[in-house]
């Protein structure tokens, strides 16, 4: 007898989905969740805050160099997405807190964009603060019943990548500084 892979995996998502909710689903934490949500919808707030950073004309280049990770990360986890096309949770026991976009789910696009954040922005404006937020963004989007862990950890994973490579060629190719 073989082991299914996806179907083990499904088990651990959907328990981790149950038991997230069961255990921050009356608290403080869903308030939060939604406003992280909103932040990180389309990847605007994370752009927004690049926008910020660059206007101010101090390390301007790295701002830009993780605006445009973070612009590469949520397009590529959105192109995976459409490839994908995994649906949603749809669980009767954690119905969805929000409403999204669309109704697929693998990648997270938040966390993607929020994983490239923390690449690009977390020189300037401290690796441990958005290592955190990226976090609290992964776990939100558990608790708001829209994503499973799996789609999670691989958005993280994909945004992480794209926002590094996107840095690292930007610094490179156009001469700046690091």
């Amino acid at each position: 007898m073989t082991a299914d892979p996806l179907a083990a995996l499904t088990r651990a998502d959907h328990a981790l989905l149950r038991s997230t909710r069961r255990a921050l689903g009356d608290t403080p934490a869903v308030p939060a969740a939604r406003a992280l949500s909103l932040f990180g919808e389309h990847a605007l707030g994370w752009l927004a805050l690049g926008a910020v950073g660059a206007l101010r004309g101090r390390d301007r280049q790295d701002w830009l160099a993780g605006s445009a990770g973070v612009f590469a990360a949520h397009a590529a986890g959105v192109v995976v997405k459409r490839v994908v096309r995994r649906v949603r949770p749809a669980l009767e026991d954690v119905p969805a807190l929000v409403s999204t976009a669309g109704r697929l789910s693998f990648p997270s696009a938040h966390s993607c964009s929020t994983a490239a954040a923390a690449v690009g922005f977390g020189p300037l404006v401290g690796r441990p603060l958005m290592a955190g937020v990226t976090g609290l963004m992964l776990v939100s989007r558990v608790l708001l019943g829209v994503h499973y862990p799996s789609d999670v950890v691989s958005g993280a994973l994909i945004g992480a990548g794209v926002g590094s490579v996107v840095r690292r060629r930007l610094i490179t190719t156009r001469g700046w500084k690091a």
